[in-house]
């Protein structure tokens, strides 16, 4: 075995799907955001005026929400490494559906705070601060959407085709996991710091 071959084959050990590496990219950057908007909420209401009010009750239950999804889509993820396509598909269309839910939960979220006279308002920066969180994340959470709905409908052909989880069905899994943990990290900052 000549010294090339070796050296090519530990290159390669190391070597990184490029979407792969991309998603985790934006991982990365999603948590440099986040932990900047925690930090900046921190550092500003320890400067005072700042309002206390309670967070809406379908921002409970969207973390429940989020959280099945999760299951969910790790169901279907286990689901499509054993072959099971038809399994596989249900659960990622069941992601979907939660994940909807979600979205629509926090928008009432939304509308509960307006009802508590809570506006996006510079006057006051709690409520902003709130809006800011929830409404960038909401944006993460409708990026999964979409990347969930092109590999819930490419689970349809696999589930006649037969062919095995995809790249993509991989980066989803990943992707959806990090979104949901991302928002229980949120719920709980926001609910222990108002």
């Amino acid at each position: 075995m000549s010294t090339n071959t070796i050296t090519n084959a530990s290159e390669t050990d190391f070597v990184i799907n490029p979407k792969k590496f991309v998603l985790w990219l934006i991982i990365v950057a999603s948590v440099m955001l986040f932990a900047g908007f925690t930090s900046a909420y921190i550092v500003r209401r320890g400067e005072g005026n700042w309002e206390l009010f309670n967070l809406p009750s379908n921002f409970i239950y969207s973390t429940i929400a989020i959280i099945l999804s999760s299951v969910s889509m790790q169901l279907s993820t286990l689901s499509a490494k054993k072959l099971n396509h038809a399994k596989a598909s249900l659960f990622l269309w069941f992601t979907l559906g939660l994940g909807i839910l979600f979205c629509v939960l926090q928008y009432l979220g939304w509308k509960q705070l307006i009802a508590d006279n809570v506006y996006f308002a510079f006057s006051n920066p709690s409520n902003s601060f709130v809006y800011v969180i929830t409404g960038v994340h909401l944006a993460h959470m409708i990026g999964g959407i979409l990347f969930l709905s092109i590999v819930s409908i490419q689970s349809l052909s696999k589930t006649k085709n037969g062919s095995g989880m995809n790249i993509y069905h991989s980066m989803c899994n990943t992707y959806w996991h990090f979104i949901g943990i991302l928002w229980i990290y949120l719920y709980f900052f926001l609910y222990l710091n108002r």
